[in-house]
């Protein structure tokens, strides 16, 4: 069993590295929150500053928020969620940038599992999209994640662990395939309320790809 998962991590870096050779490097700042309201509710929170280069070169300001219900304790979690996404995007041959607002009102499923040391989650997203000087847009994404810890058999507390995911955006009509994200990357819990991460994201249009360094801290509370 092991092996088997050390195998499928390293195809995992292999892929995202393979997809990397032709496009350029940007950064994502990524802050995760989650307040826990009682046994079964919980408020959902988090920013995202993405960079088209290290920083300071603002490719989208993403913020979004919900309120999530737990069918089970801990394992099946259901959202709605509001999104306000700022996008500075360059015009083709151009050093000159075009804003964009959307908001965007999101429905998901959460559901985790662990097999051995293995941590999965899977997560079901339904987005209803209003982008400036655009049509209404709706899409769904599919996540599959995965975490391995290495120095402790748990993710318990001072716990180093491998994160690694996959994720698919299907647009409802037009060009179906909107994008793939795939990611790997190291992280490290601290206690029961903070983690840290640190990792490579490749994300592949029909057009091209980018890929981008992510820096994650995740709050509990």
């Amino acid at each position: 069993m092991k092996n088997t998962i050390y195998l499928f991590i390293a195809l995992f870096f292999a892929t995202n590295f393979g997809f990397s050779q032709s496009s350029n490097l940007g950064n994502w700042l990524i802050y995760i929150g989650s307040k826990k309201l009682n046994s079964q509710w919980n408020w959902h929170h988090e920013i995202q500053y993405r960079n088209y280069n290290a920083i300071g070169d603002l490719e989208q300001l993403l913020l979004r928020t919900g309120i999530g219900y737990n069918l089970s304790e801990g394992n099946n979690n259901l959202l709605l969620g509001y999104g306000y996404i700022n996008s500075q995007n360059y015009a083709a041959q151009s050093a000159d940038k075009s804003k964009v607002g959307e908001h965007r009102i999101f429905q998901q499923f959460i559901t985790r599992q662990n097999k051995s040391r293995l941590k999965l989650q899977h997560r079901f997203r339904l987005e209803e999209r209003w982008v400036e000087n655009s049509d209404f847009k709706l899409r769904f994404r599919y996540f599959l994640g995965l975490n391995v810890p290495l120095n402790n058999a748990e993710l318990v507390d001072k716990t180093v662990y491998l994160s690694s995911y996959n994720e698919l955006f299907l647009n409802h009509k037009k060009t179906v395939f909107d994008r793939n994200r795939i990611y790997g990357g190291l992280g490290y819990k601290l206690n029961s309320r903070v983690k840290f991460e640190i990792g490579y994201l490749n994300q592949f249009f029909n057009a091209g790809s980018r890929d981008q360094i992510n820096l994650i801290t995740f709050l509990n509370f």
